[in-house]
Order: structure tokens, then C-alpha cells, then sequence
């Protein structure tokens, strides 16, 4: 991946090396990567006239927004923290300037720009998330989470958590290595931002009370499906600038096939249970991505009225 001497983006809080205490847990509303402790909150499906409950969320946003009105403050329940978009400087120097900070910071300001022109072209304006760099452990609006967690979003504050030695886990755990895989993995927390920004991701929140824990894995895994889905228009676009080398794809793909909650059973106890599944097997994972990449749409990623 030429990621190298791109624009860097500056929406990110370095908090590591600071002390930030351990206290609680992570609550409900994070949405994980899969293989952690975090299950994403879910939604009753809106349905209206055949057209998908998605398509409706999606024209409804954009609609709002050309009357000047601010969809998500609508749709969302619960208090939301300003949107943060400035670097804190608890980390020492040396680490907030490694080569993984800079790649990390690239691939942020790459979503934006993706996000910033699909948003633009549907006349709205994409409110870019904060990337959060911690170690071991971290507060946020969702509860405290551990590095065990994995990467999260958290729709609360708008803010993705990343402890960047995932990445060595990806690699030598889950057997995902790569940039691209990387990427996959930040651009898959940024879909949950996306899906937030549309109003997804609080209906979730509102549905999810009346859901049995079986119906709620499985709107999950929709979830979860759809935020690959948007990871993989982040790849069309980004391979459409030139920026995708040879292998790249493959590497996204695989990482989407390690991280599947089939793969991950397997490799954990030995056998899986389906009706406990909440981000997707490893064959849907590995479409879905693939399905964003190929058209670079949002309808393509309806996930809440195909067949997965």
C-alpha cells in the first residue's frame, strides 16, 4: 500500500503513556471488530413499502440535512460529547511520530477524504470520528475498556480506540498481516462512525431493548456486515487513487476471513455456535468487504434485506 507522504489527519488523541486509572467495564454500544468482548447494539428492521429500513434511514439523513436540520441529534438518545478533533500530547514524541502513528494518521485522513466526498455529493457534510491511541486500557462514553477488548468504536463520543500492539495480535494471533489488513481493520471502526452519522447505529440502541439475545445477534451481524461492507467502499475509492498495490486486496480479505466468528470459535473451543454469532462468519466477513470494494456504493451494502 503507498500509504507513505500523504496527508496525515489530525482528528486523533494520543493518550498513551498516561496514566488513565482502571475502573468499571465496557458498557453496551461499543461496537468491536470481533474476537473481543464487545457486542454492538442492534435494531428492529424498518420496513416500508418493500423499500429496506437502511434506504429509508440514508434518504432521511441526507433529507434533513438539506433542510439544515441535524438528523443525528434527532435519532440519538442519550447525552453526546462535543466531537474532540484536536491531539492531546500525553505521549512521549518519539512514540507519537513512530512509523505506525504516521500510518494510522494516513489512513484516518484517507477515510475522511472517502467519506467527505460521499457525504458531500448527497449534500451533507461528514463530521470526521477522533481516533483514540491508548495502551493496555481506556476510558470512554461506552464505559473502560482493555486492549483485550480490540479496536472499538464507541457512538457515545464519536471516537475510535485503537492500542496499536493489536496489530502485532492480528499478525501473529489471527495470522492477518499486511498495511491493508491494517487499514481494513480502522476503516471497518470508521463504517460504525458512518452508520452513527446515518442514524443506524441509534435506532440500534433503541431497538435492541425489545429484542430476544437471539434476534439481537443476528440484527448484529447485519451490523457488523454493513461496516465491512463500508470498509470496502473506502478500498474502491482508495484503489481507484492509485494507493492499492498488488496483494493488497488480498490481505483485507483474509483478515476479514480470520476475524469471522466461525474461524475464531474454531480456534478457541474447537466448534462453533451459530445462534451466538454476532459479527459474521468468515465467508460473509470476506464478501461483504469484497462486495463494498467491487462497487463502491452505499446501496450495495444493504445488508438488513439480503440474504447473508
Amino acid at each position: 500500500m503507498r500509504w507513505q507522504g500523504r496527508r496525515q489527519s489530525d482528528n486523533v488523541e494520543d493518550l498513551r503513556g498516561e496514566n488513565t486509572g482502571m475502573q468499571g467495564g465496557l458498557g453496551q454500544g461499543g461496537m468491536g471488530l470481533g474476537g473481543g468482548g464487545l457486542i454492538g447494539p442492534v435494531f428492529q428492521l424498518v420496513r416500508s413499502g418493500g423499500i429496506s429500513g437502511i434506504v429509508i434511514l440514508v434518504v432521511l439523513f441526507f433529507g434533513l440535512r438539506a433542510c439544515g436540520l441535524d438528523p443525528l441529534q434527532l435519532l440519538l438518545t442519550g447525552n453526546i460529547a462535543p466531537v474532540q478533533q484536536t491531539q492531546t500530547s500525553g505521549a512521549p514524541t518519539q512514540q507519537r511520530n513512530d512509523e505506525m502513528t504516521q500510518f494510522v494518521r494516513t489512513i484516518l485522513a484517507e477515510t475522511e477524504d472517502v467519506w467527505s466526498g460521499i457525504f458531500k455529493a448527497n449534500g451533507a457534510t461528514y463530521t470526521p470520528p477522533t481516533l483514540v491511541l491508548f495502551n493496555d486500557h481506556v476510558p470512554s462514553a461506552c464505559g473502560f475498556a482493555s486492549a483485550a477488548s480490540g479496536p472499538f468504536y464507541c457512538p457515545g463520543d464519536r471516537k475510535v480506540y485503537l492500542d496499536l500492539s493489536f496489530y502485532n495480535e492480528l499478525a501473529n494471533r489471527f495470522g492477518a498481516s499486511g498495511d491493508f489488513a491494517q487499514a481494513y481493520v480502522l476503516a471497518h471502526e470508521v463504517g460504525h462512525h458512518v452508520q452513527n452519522l446515518l442514524g443506524i447505529l441509534p435506532r440500534f440502541n433503541q431497538m435492541r431493548q425489545s429484542m430476544s439475545e437471539a434476534q439481537a445477534n443476528a440484527m448484529s451481524v447485519r451490523v457488523e456486515l454493513q461496516a465491512d461492507c463500508f470498509a470496502g467502499i473506502w478500498g474502491y475509492y482508495t484503489n481507484q487513487e492509485g494507493i492499492v498495490e498488488q496483494g493488497d486486496l488480498e490481505e483485507a480479505i483474509n483478515a476479514a476471513h480470520q476475524i469471522g466468528d466461525d474461524t475464531l470459535q474454531k480456534r478457541t473451543q474447537g466448534y462453533v455456535v451459530p445462534e451466538t454469532f454476532n459479527h459474521g462468519t468468515s465467508a460473509q466477513r470476506a464478501d461483504w468487504f469484497t462486495r463494498g470494494y467491487n462497487s463502491g456504493k452505499l446501496e450495495s451494502c444493504d445488508t438488513f434485506n439480503a440474504d447473508i
